[in-house]
């Protein structure tokens, strides 16, 4: 469903993402894991249309995402990390507003759908700017999936939600499991544990690892230590 080939984007003399490969197949959950500035979100960017590549390709459920993006979009639902959202909106005319844009059919069936499989049906008519952070990052994910794509691409999803909020944001995402592709850029090794069926792992911009939980010997914790540092890289993302 993702195939990504020998993808690099440079700003300038730096590289942020250097020759990346890899495939996330059709109805896995697939971490995307790496320290802050390993270029996660730069990945995420040129996957979903935002950001061109330099070089490499993109292939978006078989449709050509470098040369086709429109038509690779509309097989995706992408959810940015930190939500940008209308803060003065109710949840479902932001809904309604996002599903016309991406020109869904039956949208007012589609925005009830979206609310469920969310989690956030019991705040549709709350305002967007009133609510917690966990309830707009499920809105977040209710506008991801308004037009019901079978790609899910998440950005950092449970950043900044409370215990609680993680708990319940993991188990929306487990529910998508063998229906729809998921790809989860996170950097917090608990979260590919519950959540993922396998983990890619990046550091400064390279891919250095893909297995899955419980493939090595070592824990997943003591592998992401021997592949990856802390240091920042003056990444975007």
């Amino acid at each position: 469903m993702i195939g990504v080939e020998a993808l690099t984007r440079g700003y300038g003399s730096r590289i942020a993402v250097d020759n990346v490969s890899f495939r996330v197949e059709p109805g896995e959950i697939v971490g995307f894991l790496g320290p802050n500035g390993a270029g996660k979100t730069t990945t995420l960017r040129m996957l979903t249309g935002y950001l061109a590549p330099t070089s490499g390709d993109i292939r978006i459920d078989g449709i050509d995402a470098v040369t086709h993006s429109i038509r690779a979009r509309e097989r995706l639902g992408y959810m940015a990390e930190g939500v940008p959202l209308y803060s003065d909106m109710r949840v479902h005319e932001y809904l309604r507003h996002r599903g016309a844009l991406k020109r869904v059919p039956n949208l007012a069936e589609a925005v009830d759908l979206s609310l469920d499989l969310a989690g956030v049906a019991d705040a549709r008519t709350r305002i967007l700017g009133q609510l917690s952070k966990g309830y707009r990052q499920r809105v977040g994910l209710a506008d991801a999936l308004i037009a019901d794509p079978p790609i899910l691409i998440l950005d950092e999803p449970t950043s900044g939600l409370d215990p609680n909020q993680v708990r319940q944001f993991r188990e929306l995402v487990r529910g998508f499991r063998g229906k729809k592709t998921v790809l989860l850029s996170t950097h917090i090794l608990s979260e590919v544990e519950a959540v993922c069926d396998r983990v890619i792992i990046i550091r400064e911009g390279k891919k250095v690892a893909d297995l899955a939980p419980g493939d090595s010997e070592k824990s997943l914790e003591d592998v992401f230590a021997e592949l990856t540092t802390t240091a920042a890289t003056g990444d975007p993302s």
